[in-house]
């Protein structure tokens, strides 16, 4: 069992930086790879950024390349999203989640365990 809580959304120009942080309980946090996935309103959820649970191989949605960079770290059992370059198209609710399995990472069906969410807002 994985619990997840995410923080560090919240209210930005657009061109600034936030960095979302999700932790997680539970002593097997370090098998699970994890993912960020966000959902602005009337809008599906869509993927984001993604890491295998040894944070050796990252991915990234398009739309956020270049821009946005996951890492974890295990020992402290937490993986972070630092966005920079925001936009007001990045405006959503952010989720991290955590998938037993290390591949497929951009598809939402492959996650056990997903937190509540942060709200990400960016003003034009």
């Amino acid at each position: 069992q994985v619990q997840l809580v995410e923080s560090g959304g919240g209210l930005v120009q657009a061109g600034g930086s936030l960095r979302l942080s999700c932790a997680a309980s539970g002593r097997s946090f370090s098998t699970y790879a994890m993912g960020w996935f966000r959902q602005a309103p009337g809008k599906e959820r869509e993927f984001v950024a993604a890491i295998s649970w040894s944070g050796g191989r990252t991915y990234y949605a398009g739309t956020v390349e270049g821009r946005f960079t996951i890492s974890r770290n295990n020992a402290e059992i937490t993986v972070y999203l630092q966005m920079n370059s925001l936009k007001p198209e990045d405006t959503a609710l952010y989720y991290c989640a955590a998938a037993k399995k290390d591949f497929g990472l951009g598809d939402d069906g492959i996650y056990d365990y997903w937190g509540q969410g942060t709200q990400v807002t960016v003003s034009s």
